[in-house]
């Protein structure tokens, strides 16, 4: 266990099981991600429980995602991105105490490195889920109420119909046979409320 209270391997596994939470956070999956995470911040935990740490370097990297989230919110503003990566370094390589206070305990190439990498993953991922947020629906539901369409399973509670050249969620406070004709009468989200009518005759 003597390698985990090596300074730059505390760090990597510290920034690891960081990433690791947060990507676990927005992307909730099999668990895998969760675990690893666990994995990381544990082993991190034991190098950080016995390696000393300088407070103002741990106050740094926190301060250091204001900027970030402002480098989000202004878009085409790197100035912030820029602040933001200069405060991980920093507060990266001076998280532990070296030999004297000037002196970084780990590595700044390795913490250059790190940062450049975890910035620059993190801005991309939270740009596509801003821009996936701001992205209007492709279609305009309310448009639906009214069509007709044909029931691709029994309906009652729950089903599936086929509106508009697409197949939707749908449910019927009746039951409603599979291959019936329906008529959209309402929704809730992106689920169809829908009715049965009777086929148009020739």
């Amino acid at each position: 266990m003597e390698f985990l209270l090596n300074p730059n391997v505390a760090y990597v596994l510290l920034v690891t099981g960081f990433s690791l939470t947060v990507m676990a956070i927005f992307a909730p999956g099999t668990g895998l991600l969760e675990i690893a995470a666990l994995f990381a911040l544990l082993l991190a935990g034991y190098g950080v429980y016995n390696l000393p740490f300088n407070l103002w370097a741990l106050i740094v990297l926190v301060l250091g995602v204001i900027p970030f989230i402002l480098a989000l919110r202004k878009f085409g503003n790197l100035i912030f991105l820029l602040i933001s990566i200069l405060a991980m370094v920093i507060g990266s390589s001076f998280l532990f105490r070296g030999g004297s206070w000037w002196q970084p305990a780990v590595n700044p190439i390795l913490a250059i490195m790190v940062s450049l990498i975890v910035a620059g993953y993190f801005w991309i991922a939270f740009k596509k889920i801003m821009e996936a947020e701001q992205t209007r629906p492709t279609h305009d539901l309310a448009t639906l109420i009214g069509e007709i369409g044909e029931a691709k399973s029994d309906i009652f509670g729950e089903g599936s119909v086929q509106v508009a050249g697409e197949l939707w969620s749908a449910y019927s406070h009746e039951m409603i046979p599979a291959g019936s004709w329906v008529r959209v009468t309402g929704r809730e989200g992106f689920i169809l409320e829908v009715e049965k009518i009777e086929p148009k005759s020739d």
